[in-house]
């Protein structure tokens, strides 16, 4: 991999004022964005399964427009 090298001095630095090595740094940064991958599936599927529990959906059974504002009005 390879990096500008003003990016790469400004990386070293800010893992020694968090106490790590840029080697840690980076490792970290991999994790979190794995982490948001799986995070990503898991709602993922979520909704998936929630889609697949609906029966039917139909827009008649909605309010008219009318109906909302009055009901809105009480």
């Amino acid at each position: 991999m390879s990096v500008p090298d003003d990016v790469y001095r400004a990386a070293r630095i800010r893992a020694a004022e968090q106490g790590t090595s840029l080697s840690g740094l980076v490792a970290a940064h991999l994790r979190s964005l794995a982490g948001a991958d799986v995070e990503f599936q898991r709602r993922l599927e979520l909704e998936e399964r929630t889609m697949a529990t609906i029966q039917a959906f139909t827009a008649g059974d909605r309010l008219d427009r009318d109906s909302v504002h009055d009901r809105a009005l009480r």
